[in-house]
C-alpha cells in the first residue's frame, strides 16, 4: 500500500493535483524540486512511489524522465492524464499592464507562448516549479511579478488570477506515470498497457520488423520515443507504449522481442487509463 508519494514541486503543483486524484487525500506527499531528488527518495525508501510527468499534448515528451526511469530500474505501475489549465496570477489588486516579469517552469512557459506574444512588455524567466513561484510571491509580497500555475495554487497562496487558461491550446493534457523501485504485479485481468525499452542495430528494416511483431500479436502502439545512446554514437534506444486486450498477446510479443531486440526491457505493465 502506498502511503508516501514523491512529487516534483510543492503543494499546488500539477503533480500534487495528480497525487490527490490518483491516490486520494490520505496519501502523504513528499515535495522535491527535482525529479532526481524525488526518484532518490523512492530508492532510499523515504517515499513509496514517485509521480512523474512523461509527456504533454502541446510540448511533447519530457525526455530526461524516460532516462531516469530506465537508469534507475524503476517500474511503471500506473498512469494518469490531467487536464492542464495554466492561469496567470499575482498579488491582489494588480493588472497585467503592471506585470514586469513572469516566472514559471519551462514547460509552462512553452505551453503559453502565444499569450505572451500579446504582452511583449513582460519578461519571461524560467524557474523550477509553477507552484513554488506562486508561494514565493505570497511569502515575499512580490509586486509586479506573476506566476503561471494551477487554480489550486492561487487558492493555497491567496493570489489573484489575472488571466484564466492562457495555454496556447485550450485542450492541454499531460500524461503522468506512477513509478516504484520494485515491480508490482497486478492481476492479469487488470493489465492492458505496457511500457517497453529496447535497442536496435542501425540497419534497414530493423525497427519495421519489431513493429510487425507487435502488430501480428495484436498490440496497439500508442507511443514511440527514441533516445540516443550517449556512449554509442548513432545508436538509439526506443521507448514504446503498447495497449492490448489480452495479456497472452503481450506475453507472446515479449518472448519474441526478447530474441529480436537488444537489451529488451519491460518498464512496466499496468492498466490503461484511457479505457
Amino acid at each position: 500500500m502506498i502511503k508516501k508519494v514523491a512529487i516534483q514541486g510543492i503543494k499546488g503543483s500539477f503533480h500534487h493535483i495528480v497525487s490527490q486524484q490518483y491516490f486520494g487525500n490520505e496519501v502523504t506527499v513528499n515535495e522535491f524540486l527535482s525529479f532526481d531528488q524525488a526518484v532518490e527518495s523512492a530508492i532510499t525508501g523515504e517515499s513509496d512511489a514517485v509521480i512523474m510527468a512523461l509527456e504533454n499534448s502541446i510540448a511533447g515528451s519530457i525526455l530526461p524522465n524516460y532516462a531516469l526511469i530506465d537508469v534507475n530500474n524503476l517500474h511503471i505501475t500506473g498512469e494518469h492524464y490531467l487536464d492542464i489549465q495554466h492561469h496567470l496570477m499575482a498579488l491582489p489588486d494588480q493588472k497585467i499592464t503592471g506585470i514586469q516579469e513572469v516566472y514559471s517552469h519551462p514547460m509552462a512557459l512553452l505551453q503559453c507562448k502565444q499569450f505572451f506574444k500579446l504582452h511583449p512588455h513582460i519578461k519571461l524567466i524560467e524557474d523550477k516549479d509553477t507552484a513554488e513561484v506562486a508561494q514565493r510571491i505570497q511569502k515575499k509580497k512580490l509586486r509586479n511579478i506573476a506566476a503561471i500555475a494551477s487554480k489550486l495554487a492561487s487558492e493555497l497562496f491567496e493570489l489573484e488570477i489575472l488571466a484564466h487558461s492562457i495555454q496556447s491550446i485550450k485542450h492541454n493534457e499531460t500524461r503522468f506515470v506512477i513509478v516504484k523501485p520494485c515491480k508490482k504485479e497486478l492481476p492479469n485481468n487488470q493489465l492492458s498497457k505496457a511500457s517497453l525499452k529496447f535497442e536496435l542495430d542501425h540497419k534497414r528494416g530493423s525497427l519495421a520488423a519489431i513493429l510487425n511483431v507487435m502488430s501480428d500479436c495484436k498490440l496497439n502502439l500508442t507511443k514511440i520515443q527514441s533516445l540516443p545512446k550517449i556512449e554509442t554514437p548513432w545508436k538509439y534506444a526506443f521507448f514504446v507504449d503498447v495497449t492490448f486486450d489480452a495479456v497472452e498477446n503481450f506475453n507472446k510479443a515479449s518472448s519474441i522481442l526478447t530474441i529480436m531486440a537488444e537489451n529488451f526491457k519491460i518498464l512496466g505493465t499496468y492498466k490503461n487509463a484511457r479505457q
